[in-house]
Formats: structure tokens, C-alpha cells, sequence
């Protein structure tokens, strides 16, 4: 098992789960972070930290595109092992459904 970071991300990236992680398993995308599935201890420390509730266990079903996603884009985008603040208007993005057709970006983001 590991966790994935899923589209309720998008637009918030608030950071609280980077902090927690023993293993620095966080990457960061521009609107988005996600996890390694590779190097994810299955610890569980940054699912409860994260205000969207964007981090779930890999063994909920109908995750499997967010696995994939997590495992493609923390291979290409800088690990990010401290937080920063969450974007200016994170709030008004919590809880908005669609955001992944409406806002993912594949870009990179800042890393550490």
C-alpha cells in the first residue's frame, strides 16, 4: 500500500503534509503536489494533515489513474521537503469538484 494525492489538491497545494513526512516522499507540481509510490512508507502521518483531504490509501477503490499519476509526475518534478504558504485563494478551491480537467498543470514547480 501507499497514499496518492488526488484532483482535491489541485488549486490548494496547502503544504501541511510535506513537513510530516519521515521519508520526503513529496513532489511538487505547479497547481499540485504528489507522492512517490515508490519511496511512500505507508506511514499514513500526512493524510490526516492535509485540509482538502486530498491524500487517500491506495486501497480505495477507483484510485488507480491517481496512482499512476503520483508514480509519473514524482518522477519528473523537483521533491519538496519543506512547506510554504498555500496559494493566495486555496480556500476558494477546496472542495471544488472537476478540478483536474479544469486546472491540472504538468508543470514543475518550485521544489525546495
Amino acid at each position: 500500500m501507499t497514499y496518492v494525492v488526488t484532483d482535491a489538491c489541485i488549486r490548494c497545494k496547502y503544504m501541511d503534509c510535506v513537513e510530516v513526512c519521515p521519508v520526503d516522499c513529496f513532489y511538487e507540481g505547479e497547481n499540485i503536489l504528489v507522492i512517490n509510490p515508490s519511496e511512500c512508507i505507508d506511514c499514513g502521518v500526512c493524510e490526516p494533515e492535509c485540509p482538502a483531504e486530498a491524500i487517500l490509501p491506495d486501497t480505495e477503490p477507483g484510485l488507480e489513474k491517481w496512482l499512476e499519476l503520483n508514480a509519473t509526475y514524482s518522477a519528473q518534478w523537483p521533491n519538496i521537503t519543506q512547506s510554504r504558504e498555500a496559494p493566495a485563494d486555496a480556500d476558494e478551491f477546496k472542495g471544488v469538484p472537476g478540478k483536474f480537467e479544469q486546472y491540472f498543470s504538468p508543470n514543475p514547480g518550485k521544489g525546495d
